[in-house]
């Protein structure tokens, strides 16, 4: 089994060349077959015409013909391989003198006129027979198929020596414009080759065929957001950095406070405080990796969702620790609310929604959940009675690492960043604003159906 080459160049050249080739041989098929014809064409026309000459000249002699049979003497060089008889009242009159006594066409069937290929002496002669204007003159002129054969085979080397000689030439001017309609090809394989890994700037080649722009404008627009990610990596990375800094020295601190009090009620607060900055550390670490594992991800498995199921489950998740500030968790739902998504993404963005109004909000507070189905929008709202955001800091929401200055609760400033991420993957738009209800902050998230 044949395979394509791999090389773009060699498959152009293949194919190119193949065509070529073809082209070539049915052309010198064609040529042989029509050379052969009019050759035959012509050649029958002479046998024709010199069997009408014979026929014509008998028919003025005959009569005053003695009825001795004459030979034809030999006059030019080729006549041997040209033969002809004459025959009156079944007798021969005149022949050439390589033209057998008997008649050329064999004898016993009635005489026809026309052409015909017989064999005489174990060679192949084409012969045309004629008649005179009395019936009684029979004439045959016939010619050594050899003799057309090296007649035709001169033609065809006239006629084949051009093509013969324009077939390389044709090659050779093929391969160089394949070569050529590739260059840009090499030329884009030898700017990639030499870039160095960190290099993301646009690639430029001069003189561009129109069918590589779409792909040189497809990689350099790759570069551009490769070179967006990893800015956003190398952010990503000296922000988390900077970060997980704090709990670890806090950490570090209580441990060292830890090991040098000898009071027991001092080292076990120390200690206690050692557990919850790790407790801080963890939760940094898990927004970390899950807002990490958001931007990486291209899409998630989505799937119908129950939204009311799902938030009521999250609320049931979290009311122990409202509960233990004394806060007012309430949840309502009239209807199940089906929407498409990934289940496990979706409790994250409520859990945030509904475990930040509980952190920020103060004790006694009142924490309001509720899904509706609204002119054909699923809509999951969150509102609290705490004090909410100025019109600056609701602006930021969402930037990572960002936490409203003077909050008193730890936290990592990443929980509104995955939350406006899954949100943004679902397609889902967010209200924030203050609630009229109970004047703390109001987030609306919303489905259009």
């Amino acid at each position: 089994m044949i395979r394509a080459p791999r090389s773009l160049q060699n498959r152009l050249l293949l194919l190119v060349l193949s065509g070529v080739a073809l082209v070539w041989l049915v052309t010198s098929v064609l040529t042989w077959f029509d050379v052969r014809h009019e050759l035959d064409e012509l050649l029958d026309g002479h046998l024709a015409q010199a069997a009408a000459l014979l026929v014509v000249q008998q028919a003025q002699e005959m009569e005053e013909d003695d009825g001795q049979g004459l030979d034809a003497p030999t006059l030019h060089r080729y006549a041997p391989k040209v033969a002809f008889q004459v025959f009156h009242e079944d007798r021969l009159a005149l022949r050439s003198a390589n033209a057998p006594v008997a008649p050329m066409v064999e004898a016993g069937k009635k005489f026809t006129s026309g052409f015909r290929t017989v064999r005489i002496g174990g060679m192949a002669w084409r012969v045309f027979a004629a008649q005179g204007a009395r019936r009684d003159v029979q004439v045959y002129v016939g010619e050594q198929v050899s003799s057309r054969n090296s007649i035709l085979w001169a033609v065809l080397r006239s006629t084949l020596w051009p093509m013969a000689v324009a077939l390389p030439l044709l090659v050779l001017a093929v391969w160089w414009a394949v070569r050529l309609g590739v260059q840009p090809i090499r030329q884009l394989g030898r700017v990639l080759a030499e870039r160095q890994p960190q290099a993301l700037s646009p690639v430029a080649i001069n003189h561009l065929p129109d069918e590589m722009a779409p792909m040189i404008a497809a990689l350099n627009s790759l570069f551009e957001r490769i070179a967006l990610l990893l800015e956003s990596e190398r952010r990503f990375t000296a922000d988390a950095a900077h970060e997980l800094r704090t709990p670890i020295a806090a950490i570090r601190m209580q441990a060292q406070v830890a090991m040098g009090e000898s009071d027991n009620a001092l080292r076990q607060h120390a200690l206690q405080g050692t557990l919850e900055g790790c407790d801080r550390a963890t939760r940094l670490v898990e927004q970390l990796l899950s807002l990490s594992r958001l931007e990486a991800a291209e899409s998630p498995a989505m799937a119908d969702v129950d939204l009311r199921a799902l938030a009521q489950r999250v609320v049931a998740e979290l009311a122990p620790k409202a509960i233990g500030k004394r806060q007012s968790l309430e949840f309502e739902a009239s209807e199940p609310c089906t929407i498409p998504g990934n289940e496990t993404l979706l409790a994250v963005l409520v859990r945030n929604l509904v475990d930040n109004a509980v952190r920020y909000s103060p004790a006694a507070a009142h924490i309001r959940v509720d899904v509706q189905q609204q002119n054909g929008q699923v809509v999951l709202h969150v509102e609290d009675s705490g004090p909410g955001l100025d019109d600056a800091d609701r602006q930021r929401l969402g930037e990572r690492f960002f936490r409203v200055t003077g909050s008193l609760e730890s936290g990592s400033g990443l929980g509104w960043s995955i939350v406006r991420r899954i949100a943004a993957v679902h397609r889902l738009k967010m209200d924030v604003g203050r609630s009229a209800r109970l004047g703390g902050l109001s987030v609306r998230v919303i489905y259009d159906k």
